[in-house]
This record gives C-alpha cells, sequence and structure tokens, in this order.
C-alpha cells in the first residue's frame, strides 16, 4: 500500500493517485461522453478503492462535473474525500474571460461550495492567471476564506514561474498544477527548485501526452481531435516518440508492468511531484492508475528513463 502524502504545507492527507474529473460531466471537453451515470461510477470506483482526492473544475461542463461530483459525494463520508476544485473562468455573452480579482474568487468559491453541495473546499485553485490582478493580492483573497473555514489549502494553476512567485510572497501557496510529463520536461528546470524549496505540491497534468506515453499508439494511427495539432503527434516527431515508447515497454515488460504504470510511477521519483491526477473515462481505468503508486522502480531504471526522454 502506497503512503499518503500532504498537500504542499497543509496537514491534508492525500493518496498518491487521485482522480481528474474533467471527463466526468465534462461536456464541453469530451463531447462524446454524455453518459453521467458512468462518469459518476468512476468517481465511485476512485472512493471504493483508497483514492481519496477528486479533482474538477467549474470550466469542465462548465459546472457539470462539479455538480456530478457532490451528488457522488452525498453517498460517501465527507471527511474521507479531499476535493480540489478551480475558478477564475467567467462568460461575458460569447466571451470566456478569466479573472482573479478577490471579488470574483471570493463568490467563485461559494459558486462551487453550492454546486459541490458541500460546506468547505479541501484545495481550491486559481484555473489560470489573469493579466491584471497582483498574484499576491488573488491568494490573499484565498487565505481569506481558509481562514474563515471555506477552503483548506491554496493552490494555483498555469502560472508562471514569475507568478508563481509572486503568488506565494507570504508563503499561502500549497500546490502548483502545471502541465509536465517526459515529453515536456521544462518545470524541471523552471519550477522544481522552487516548489521543492517552499514545500509546494507539483501535481502534473496532461501526465500521459493525451495518451501517447500510455502506449496506445502506432506509426497507423490518425488523430483528428486537438492532438492533430499538437507537434509531438506529427510526422518525424511523432515516429521519434514512437521509438521512445518502445524502449519504455521493455522496462515495463521486466517489471511484469504496462507501460502507463511506468511512467507515472517514474514522476514520483521527481521533486515535489508527490501527487498524481490521471483522468479516467471507465472505472476500469481508475483502478489500473492506482497502480502506479505500487511500483518502485529501481535507480537505474529511473536514469535510463531520463536518459531516454532526455
Amino acid at each position: 500500500m502506497a503512503k499518503f502524502t500532504k498537500l504542499g504545507k497543509s496537514d491534508i492527507s492525500v493518496y498518491p493517485i487521485g482522480l481528474g474529473t474533467n471527463a466526468v460531466g465534462g461536456h464541453n471537453i469530451y463531447p462524446n461522453m454524455l453518459d453521467e451515470e458512468q462518469g459518476k461510477d468512476v468517481v465511485r470506483t476512485a472512493l471504493d478503492n483508497g483514492i481519496n482526492m477528486l479533482d474538477t473544475a467549474f470550466i469542465y461542463g462548465p459546472e457539470r462535473s462539479e455538480e456530478l461530483i457532490g451528488e457522488v459525494m452525498k453517498e460517501y463520508k465527507r471527511d474521507d474525500i479531499v476535493l480540489a476544485t478551480k475558478g477564475a473562468h467567467k462568460f461575458a455573452g460569447k466571451d470566456t474571460l478569466i479573472d482573479n480579482s478577490p471579488a470574483f474568487l471570493k463568490q467563485a468559491v461559494d459558486d462551487s461550495l453550492r454546486r459541490l453541495q458541500t460546506d468547505y473546499i479541501d484545495l481550491f485553485y486559481i484555473h489560470f492567471p489573469d493579466n491584471d490582478t497582483p498574484k499576491d493580492e488573488a491568494v490573499g483573497a484565498l487565505k481569506e476564506l481558509k481562514d474563515q473555514g471555506k477552503i483548506r489549502s491554496i493552490g494555483v494553476s498555469n502560472f508562471t514561474p514569475e507568478q508563481l512567485q509572486e503568488a506565494n510572497k507570504d508563503g499561502y501557496v500549497d500546490v502548483l498544477q502545471a502541465e509536465y510529463n517526459l515529453l515536456k520536461r521544462d518545470p524541471e528546470k523552471h519550477y522544481f527548485p522552487y516548489t521543492e524549496n517552499e514545500n509546494i505540491t507539483f501535481i502534473p497534468y496532461f501526465p500521459l501526452e493525451s495518451g501517447l506515453l500510455a502506449g496506445k499508439y502506432d506509426k497507423n494511427t490518425v488523430f483528428s481531435d486537438l492532438r492533430a495539432q499538437n507537434p509531438n503527434f506529427q510526422g518525424e516527431k511523432f515516429l521519434e516518440n514512437l521509438q521512445k515508447v518502445a524502449q519504455l515497454k521493455e522496462i515495463a515488460d521486466a517489471y511484469g508492468e504496462e507501460v502507463v504504470h511506468i511512467v507515472l510511477a517514474w514522476y514520483f521519483t521527481r521533486p515535489s511531484v508527490d501527487i498524481i491526477i490521471p483522468g479516467a473515462k471507465r472505472p476500469e481505468q481508475v483502478l489500473s492508475n492506482k497502480r502506479a503508486a505500487e511500483i518502485a522502480l529501481s535507480e537505474a531504471d529511473v536514469q535510463l528513463i531520463s536518459n531516454i526522454f532526455g
């Protein structure tokens, strides 16, 4: 059994594998995922099998992911769940704007509490930075909500290193969520030294690069969605990446594991990466993802994987 870990400087204990829920009610993200009961079953599977962190956001749906998770949480003991959500988006006609103003964030938390049918949120993130609000003021507003008991810890997402440091000027930030995977390793240089020094948990999103690092694809796979616009899925770069993943498969075979488990297990060897929140569209994917927290890679294999994707 993997050990529980703490969220940043907080006293919140989390199982190392959480559940990203953008496919649960995230109809604007996955238009074909309209079976809401299946989405709720994904959440139930996580909670029934020791995964206690659920990661959602206002913009997933929008709003619907929070509502469905709120419905499922009523079936469980609230104190057993670590609930994370995010806010920053607002709609103005057909436009989607980003707002980090204290007044907006306070309203966003109240709105999320209502949709989630709970009286506190364990981790609230500023989902994206705006261009106007001083980041320490935005986080200061969340600190007020923390003092009031509405949230238990503070996160920021998609912040630049400079914005992160401004946000954490008073030491209030517990978690940073940003894109990181074996094919996008810039955070090792730009974030990890700071997050490790400041005791900020780094939670990567897109850890499997939209399935590419899970060993799902071959040279004949055709993409018609957003992946078609991602350089990692195009031309020679795509073929190079497939070759790297093939080397991962050899390592995975030696452990008797799947590629996806080895990749996720490797992230846990990185400084301040204590929690990973892979998404799932089906209950069996939840159970598969959980396996990664049980795997201990040898130092030689950790270095080998790093070298393959160096």
